[in-house]
C-alpha cells in the first residue's frame, strides 16, 4: 500500500496573499509543514500540490530546491487537482494536509492513518467531530473514495475543498472520527489572516530553538503559561473559508464536467 501526503498550497490566499511563503525562524511555512509531515512513521511519499498559475512558481520553485514532490493543477478545482496528483504518484491511500498548517503534528496524523488501517475505513479524520485545535487537521481516504468524489462532486464548494462530497455521503462511505480526550476545538493554530500569522510566531520564537519538531503537548504546556497569545487571534471564526464556499455555492453541470474529463 502506497500512502501519499498531498499537501494543497497556492500563493492566492484571499487573507492573507502569499502565506505558505512566509518567514518563520529561517525557514517558511511550507517548508515547516513538509518537515513535520516527513516525520510520519506511516508516510511513504509527499507531494505539494499547486496551482498553474504563474504566481505559483515560487512554490514550484522551493519544492525543487528542497527536492519534494511538485504538482500543478487546477487553482479552483481543489478535488480535481487532488484526483490527478494521486493518479500521477500512484497513490493507494491519501493524507490531505494543508499548507496553512505549520503546527501540524506528525503524531496526530499518524493516529488518523492508524485508525483508517485497523477499521478499514474509506476516510478517516480528526475533523468529523472537531475537538482538536484548529490548525492540526489530518484527513485521510482511499484514492477509491477519491475518485467517487471527483466523478459526483458537483457543487463549487465540494471541488474546493476535496472532502465534503465524501463527509456528506455516509452511506456510501465507511467514516471514522479520531477525538481527542477534551474538547479543544476553540483553539486557533491555523494560517488565514495576520493575527494568525503573530499568533504563531510566537509559538515558533518559543519553542523552535528548543526542539525544531515540537508537538501539540509542548504548545499546550506553553500556551497554558502564557495564556495571553491566544487573544491575539481568538476572534477569528474557524472554518471561515468553507463557511464562505457554502455562502456562494454553486451546482456545476455534470454532463459538462464529464467533457472535460475525458
Amino acid at each position: 500500500m502506497t500512502i501519499i501526503a498531498i499537501i494543497q498550497a497556492r500563493t492566492g490566499s484571499t487573507r492573507l496573499p502569499g502565506k505558505v511563503l512566509l518567514d518563520l525562524q529561517g525557514k517558511t511555512v511550507l517548508e515547516h509543514v513538509i518537515d513535520r509531515v516527513k516525520m510520519s512513521r506511516h508516510i511513504n511519499k509527499i507531494v505539494v500540490a499547486t496551482t498553474i498559475r504563474t504566481e505559483d512558481l515560487e512554490i514550484v520553485k522551493l519544492c525543487a530546491n528542497i527536492g519534494t514532490n511538485v504538482y500543478c493543477g487546477s487553482e479552483d478545482d481543489v478535488l480535481d487537482r487532488y484526483y490527478q496528483a494521486s493518479r500521477l504518484f500512484e497513490a493507494d491511500t491519501i493524507v490531505r494536509i494543508t499548507s496553512d498548517c505549520p503546527l501540524i503534528d506528525s503524531n496526530i496524523i499518524d493516529e488518523v492513518i492508524s485508525k483508517y488501517l485497523s477499521e478499514n475505513a474509506d476516510y478517516s479524520s480528526n475533523t468529523l467531530n472537531e475537538t482538536y485545535p484548529d490548525g492540526l487537521d489530518a484527513e485521510v481516504f482511499s484514492f477509491d473514495a477519491l475518485r467517487k468524489a471527483w466523478k459526483n462532486a458537483n457543487t463549487t464548494s465540494d471541488r474546493e475543498h476535496v472532502t465534503p462530497y465524501i463527509k456528506k455521503n455516509p452511506d456510501d462511505f465507511k467514516l471514522v472520527s479520531l477525538e481527542y480526550r477534551e474538547n479543544l476545538s476553540e483553539k486557533r493554530w491555523t494560517l488565514d489572516r495576520q493575527e494568525d500569522y503573530e499568533f504563531i510566531k510566537e509559538i515558533y520564537i518559543n519553542l523552535y530553538c528548543k526542539n525544531p519538531l515540537f508537538d501539540m503537548k509542548d504548545i499546550l504546556e506553553f500556551i497554558n503559561n502564557n495564556p495571553e497569545i491566544e487573544t491575539i487571534n481568538q476572534h477569528v471564526v474557524r472554518n471561515e473559508g468553507y463557511f464562505k464556499s457554502r455562502r456562494e455555492d454553486k451546482t456545476l453541470d455534470i454532463d459538462d464536467m464529464e467533457d472535460k474529463k475525458r
